[in-house]
């Protein structure tokens, strides 16, 4: 369960706050706190995964708490939920790493947007050690995929990528090297190299990159069966 604390001075708001997170799930409410110096009696005492703050507060602000958290290296993450509009306010919670900023008032639709993207990544990050550039780019920086090429890249043909993809295939779900795909199809693994980019390009294999201590990087690919309705467009 992620452990969420609410700093909100407005009684109505922090119960909206709180009625709204039991409806999302996967969330568990730690404290309610009205003041900042109450939110950091709380961090001291306790480990919050994940703050829903509010920056209009009698006493310290919100923006000032972000800022303490991270001049202090805690590791709490913070969502705001504020009436504060002015691009000033808006840019200094971004800079100093809120997740994500919902303006008062708000819809449930959007607070549950909010917390199920803040929760999705929070449980990828939690089960991984090590990301590939595509894993990074799609669940944490959420950028979008570039467009499925129309047709095939020079130098590739659909004969050699069926003999290749079928090869792949037959793998299941073992990870393979180019070496190992070049000694079953008698192609030289450059050419070999050049269709497995193609189909890593196309996400119809995963690819991970492994260093080892000396030499060049190795690149392990595995049959991607959620994709493999895409290759379709190219044979």
């Amino acid at each position: 369960m992620i452990r969420v604390l609410i700093v909100e001075d407005d009684p109505m708001v922090a119960e909206f706050n709180k009625r709204y997170l039991e409806q999302v799930g996967g969330f568990q409410l730690v404290s309610v706190v009205t003041s900042v110096d109450a939110a950091l009696h709380i961090l001291e005492k306790k480990t919050i995964d994940l703050i829903l703050l509010d920056i209009f507060m009698p006493g310290k602000t919100g923006l000032e708490l972000l800022m303490h958290i991270r001049e202090t290296g805690k590791k709490a993450d913070v969502i705001f939920i504020t009436a504060a509009s002015d691009m000033e306010r808006i840019q200094t919670a971004l800079r100093y790493g809120a997740v994500d900023y919902l303006m008062k008032p708000f819809e449930f639709d959007r607070f549950n947007e909010a917390l199920s993207a803040y929760r999705e990544k929070f449980m990828f990050m939690k089960n991984q050690q090590v990301l590939s550039q595509k894993e990074l780019d799609r669940q944490i920086l959420h950028k979008e995929p570039r467009a499925i090429a129309e047709e095939l890249p020079k130098g590739v043909t659909k004969g050699t990528l069926q003999v290749i993809w079928e090869t792949a295939q037959s793998m299941g779900e073992s990870p393979f090297s180019t070496e190992d795909i070049a000694g079953r199809v008698g192609i030289s693994r450059v050419s070999v190299r050049k269709y497995l980019k193609f189909l890593s390009d196309i996400d119809a294999l995963h690819v991970k990159v492994h260093y080892g201590t000396i030499g060049r990087p190795i690149y392990q690919y595995k049959y991607n069966k959620a994709k493999e309705n895409i290759i379709k467009n190219f044979l």
